[in-house]
């Protein structure tokens, strides 16, 4: 598939999704949102990628915001479907891959750009990041997720901070807080990235995609994140992953997983 506001790369088992729209500093519009989940899709139906690293082009912005212009003369209908639609098509969709996503986080990671790296599995940013939701001081809240998963990450108080202030927040801060996992140079950057990947490709991606299910669990209404995992676990026994893996560790070599 051809896209105009994504570059999607595949290398060495890793998937590379950058969004490339640098002249609106990789804002998110409804193209940009569509093309997003075609690529996370495609890459996910590729048994060969095993990690994916989402991050925008240049060195500006990862993401920074949503592109205002389309829906600002919205009416209240239009604007509860922007959200459940992006919700269900993009960031709820990325949280739930099995595929992990790492967000490399470069320059501004405002709105909707924030929301975004806060639905991949874990995030890593650049020294000269900032981050934040800005919404209410447009008169709007954050409507791709920002009011559930920020509050998740770093704790209600410091998210209700954040989002009522409509401050940003520097790379340092977000790692104080527990927003992203590291912070480097721009140069390192994906580097890290991919050096993360690495070991995660290292292991088993049956048991990774259980993992990642099992830990989502703990965050969803009615669900027993526990029995989520117990049955998860007594699933992992009935894998060619499980086989190879305590083999291997029962025969003193590194496993061969498939």
């Amino acid at each position: 598939m051809e896209f105009k506001n994504i570059l999607v790369e595949k290398q060495d088992g890793l998937g590379y999704v950058t969004i490339n729209r640098p002249k609106k500093l990789n804002a998110l519009n409804k193209d940009t949102i569509e093309e997003l989940h075609e690529a996370f899709k495609m890459l996910e139906e590729m048994l060969d990628v095993k990690v994916i690293i989402l991050t925008g082009s240049e060195e500006k912005a990862f993401v920074a915001g949503a592109d205002i212009s389309e829906f600002a003369h919205f009416s209240v209908d239009e604007g509860k479907e922007l959200a459940r639609k992006g919700q269900e098509i993009l960031f709820n969709y990325i949280e739930n891959l099995s595929t992990p996503v790492i967000a490399a986080v470069n320059g501004f990671a405002l709105g909707g750009g924030l929301e975004l790296a806060m639905a991949c599995h874990f995030r890593i940013a650049s020294e000269n990041a900032k981050m934040g939701l800005p919404e209410v001081s447009l008169g709007v809240i954050p409507g791709y997720g920002g009011t559930q998963r920020l509050p998740q990450l770093i704790g209600k108080g410091k998210a209700m901070e954040m989002i009522m202030t409509a401050s940003m927040i520097t790379a340092q801060e977000a790692k104080e807080v527990g927003l992203v996992n590291y912070v480097v140079s721009l140069e390192e950057l994906v580097p890290l990235a991919e050096k993360i990947a690495g070991k995660i490709m290292r292991n088993s991606s049956v048991a990774i995609s259980a993992a990642i299910r099992a830990v989502n669990a703990n965050f969803e209404d009615g669900i027993n994140g526990f029995e989520t995992e117990v049955i998860a676990f007594g699933d992992c026994f009935g894998t060619e992953d499980f086989t190879e893996g305590t083999n291997a560790f029962l025969e003193k070599r590194k496993p061969k997983f498939q």
